[in-house]
């Protein structure tokens, strides 16, 4: 067992079966939260610390690897946003190459045109609020409703109750919900949660990850609880955002790179690929492609989720969000100086990025999707 020592209390980690370690995974890190102070920092999902592609796309084969190809069909991915969209997109590629009766859906905190499908909860973060909606294409929408299968998608599990939550909104859903559901996999980098998905439902639960364990919170009775920021905001921002919604939150069943195609790099050349928000995959795509060119390619991404400063988060940039919901945002372990170049990926156009950001970033490369 390993024990972290933080300003609200101790965590306790005792993993129990794993084909990863635990310093291959994660850190530790202390929310800026009151309802749960303590954060497992992925050091593979490209969210809070840089991350080389390849090491992502190992982390997507290995997951789609353990998911069974023989699943009953068809299939509905769903990755929770907006920390596991990518990885959730990631996975579903990877199995894609073995089963075409799959569709990806993520949740979003961001309303858009479209059929809603259901909302639901996810009560320990820092924004509680989901939206999914119904794919706009005619095909995978029936493949939604007819889903025998349903992999949840997220970072990690820690008590199982935001996958529960989920998956009871999903069986209300419309008049009669996904029906036809007979099996669940729920997929995480890290499970801590143990059977408690499965204890919650009657179907069978089918976990996979690269590190499963228990964990357990003692909290400091005279700490100061932190204040939160308000960043639970689920509406339209100001920003208008990119018209091409074909990567997830209106489904999607294959998905290729259609982002920064007259990008280019040189071999060796240091480059930061940075992410925001929920717009996550079209950027990995390009910095897997540039990556694969021969650059020093780390990825990275903007963040609501508030965070100390401390153990695995060395520094933080805050800003206001490009959305024009004017809440924070950040970004995390990312030093400038440590690259030849810096792209910065969005949904929303430049101008809506907060200038402060820009200036951090030494005015970066501006990748928009359209």
């Amino acid at each position: 067992m390993t024990h972290y020592e933080l300003t609200t209390g101790r965590l306790s980690v005792a993993p129990a079966q794993a084909s990863w370690t635990c310093d291959d995974l994660f850190n530790i890190a202390e929310r800026r939260n009151p309802k749960r102070a303590f954060l497992f920092v992925s050091k593979v999902l490209g969210r809070h610390i840089p991350v080389c592609p390849s090491t992502m796309r190992a982390v997507y084969r290995d997951l789609a690897g353990q998911i069974p190809a023989d699943l009953p069909g068809p299939i509905l991915f769903v990755g929770m946003a907006e920390t596991a969209v990518g990885l959730a997109a990631g996975v579903h590629q990877e199995y894609r190459t073995r089963r075409s009766d799959t569709c990806l859906l993520t949740s979003t905190r961001h309303p858009v045109d479209g059929d809603l499908l259901c909302e639901f909860k996810e009560e320990h973060s820092h924004a509680t609020d989901h939206l999914i909606y119904w794919p706009t294409d005619a095909t995978l929408r029936e493949q939604v409703k007819q889903a025998a299968s349903l992999v949840l998608v997220d970072d990690e599990a820690t008590t199982g109750n935001t996958f529960a939550n989920l998956l009871t909104a999903l069986r209300q859903a419309g008049d009669d919900g996904l029906a036809n559901l007979q099996h669940v996999c729920a997929v995480t980098l890290t499970d801590w949660s143990g059977d408690a998905l499965a204890n919650r439902t009657e179907l069978p639960v089918q976990s996979i990850n690269l590190l499963a364990g228990q964990w357990s919170w003692q909290a400091d009775a005279d700490a100061e609880l932190p204040i939160m920021p308000m960043v639970n905001v689920t509406e339209r921002g100001a920003a208008e955002l990119s018209p091409r919604q074909d990567w997830g939150r209106l489904g999607v069943a294959d998905s290729r790179l259609m982002l920064g195609r007259d990008i280019t790099a040189k071999p060796k050349e240091r480059i930061l690929v940075l992410g925001s928000g929920e717009f996550v995959w079209q950027p990995f795509l390009l910095a897997e492609r540039l990556e694969q060119a021969g650059a020093k390619v780390h990825y990275n991404s903007t963040t609501r989720s508030p965070i100390s400063i401390g153990h695995a988060i060395e520094t933080a940039l805050s800003f206001t969000d490009n959305y024009g919901l004017g809440i924070p945002n950040y970004t995390y372990n990312v030093f400038p100086e440590r690259f030849d170049r810096i792209i910065l990926c969005s949904e929303t156009p430049r101008s809506a990025w907060d200038p402060q950001l820009l200036s951090a970033l030494n005015n970066p490369e501006f990748a928009y999707y359209e």
